[in-house]
């Protein structure tokens, strides 16, 4: 791979108490277990990292191929990909693993323009690519 931008971040002290930054400073997050885990929820974590950064960068894949269609479109600003991310114990008993469902929204895209869009940036996304065959992906669109 040929390499246009490299991302810096540091995780200091884990989850309940420990910080999350960037080596810009863009991002400087407290890191916390949610409620449902058993912390106090005061915090952001690593589901909720992962959610952000995938579903933008999922967006951005869908405008990519939008742009690069025959005839592209008009993407609306108000456009949103949501990520639900969920976090359990594997079926292996090994360990913790994420299923992820996609809530697309394309407004002035028919429901199978939309669909299409979707499955083609499924092929260009980052995240769709680094975690395929290893993370149950479902992608809905709204």
């Amino acid at each position: 791979m040929k390499k246009i931008y490299t991302a810096v971040g540091t995780a200091k002290g884990g989850r309940g108490g420990g910080t999350a930054k960037t080596d810009d400073g863009m991002l400087d997050l407290i890191l916390a277990h949610p409620v449902k885990m058993g912390g106090d929820g005061q915090g952001t974590n690593p589901e909720q990292l992962f959610a952000v950064g995938y579903s933008s960068c999922f967006l951005g894949a869908m405008k990519f191929v939008n742009s690069k269609a025959k005839k592209p479109l008009p993407f609306s600003p108000e456009s949103t990909v949501t990520a639900h991310v969920s976090f359990g114990p594997r079926s292996d008993k090994k360990g913790f693993g994420i299923e992820v469902k996609m809530e697309v929204s394309l407004p002035g895209f028919k429901k199978a323009q939309a669909a299409a869009l979707a499955k083609k940036a499924h092929v260009v996304c980052p995240y769709s690519h680094a975690i395929r065959r290893n993370v149950k992906v479902t992608t809905k669109i709204v």
